[in-house]
């Protein structure tokens, strides 16, 4: 894999990855909470250096570029199915289903080039972002660009409400779980990317539509013990990836991965319905 990336680093990504990128100036946020599951806690203080990462989840238009640049072949089609989540039945291995045909061999992307690439694994994604020049951002990261400076609120627009005022500020389940998704925030399943409004550092998405896989090892026990560290990460060698900003499929009473505390892990060859990613760099040195 070290080699597949590299080469596909050397390859020439579109000026249009670029220009993706926000920058962010970095700085020191309370990382995690004590008011979620245990595994994302205790709240401490970290320190992330300056870096940018993409306003949007990499979308589909995006990752055929990047297939049609290099031939890429992603881990779901070697494997030859992957999850997906269907209302009433809960999530099923579908034979057939990978990036370009979501919901297995008789569905497909066209017309979804706005949605985000989905059935992509974390070694796709570091794929996709080494041909782009960028990498996964770190767990941190993620958490420092989804807070925008919004320090102890529980969602990325601020505040404690998922629906202040009874508007839909992310893409979410609404309904009852897993039976019936109203569809109540305009979409059933992933929606088109910056569907809803950006946060305070200009990214869209960063709660809710999907998942997003990030560059960490999952460890339950891997805030403990590191207030105070600079540009924390978690291990290197783990049976599990961390993923972070929740779903559609998230609601109250399932993972309400919505809040920017929010973490969960899939392991790196997962690919599902719900679960995407977007890419980060380190900030350009100032001349």
């Amino acid at each position: 894999m070290t080699a597949l990336l590299l080469a596909l680093a050397l390859s020439a990504a579109p000026a249009a990855e670029a220009a993706e990128l926000q920058p962010l100036p970095g700085g020191t946020f309370r990382m995690g909470t004590d008011e979620g599951l245990p595994h994302e806690g205790p709240s401490h203080r970290v320190t992330v250096s300056p870096f940018a990462i993409d306003r949007h989840e990499v979308t589909n238009a995006r990752f055929a570029r990047f297939v049609a640049a290099t031939a890429y072949v992603t881990e779901a089609e070697k494997i030859g199915w992957a999850g997906v989540f269907r209302p009433g039945a809960g999530w099923q291995p579908v034979n057939g289903a990978s990036w370009k045909a979501p919901g297995g061999p008789n569905s497909s992307v066209k017309g979804r080039d706005a949605h985000p690439v989905v059935h992509v694994s974390w070694n796709d994604a570091r794929a996709f972002c080494a041909w782009a020049g960028k990498r996964l951002p770190t767990e941190a990261e993620f958490e420092f660009a989804a807070r925008s400076g919004k320090q102890g609120e529980l969602y990325a627009w601020g505040g404690r409400e998922l629906a202040p005022g009874g508007r839909h500020l992310a893409n979410t389940w609404q309904g009852p779980f897993p039976e019936r998704d109203s569809g109540a925030d305009g979409f059933r399943g992933p929606g088109p990317v910056g569907s809803f409004p950006a946060n305070g550092y200009g990214l869209f998405d960063v709660i809710g539509n999907v998942w997003e896989w990030t560059a960490d090892g999952f460890d339950p026990r891997a805030y403990r013990g590191r207030d105070g560290v600079r540009d924390p990460r978690g291990p290197a060698r783990a049976e599990q990836r961390v993923i972070r900003g929740g779903s559609w499929i998230c609601t109250p009473h399932y993972c309400s991965g919505y809040r920017v505390a929010a973490r969960q892990s899939s392991p790196p060859d997962s690919a599902l319905d719900n679960l995407g990613f977007r890419c980060a760099s380190d900030a350009a040195p100032k001349k």
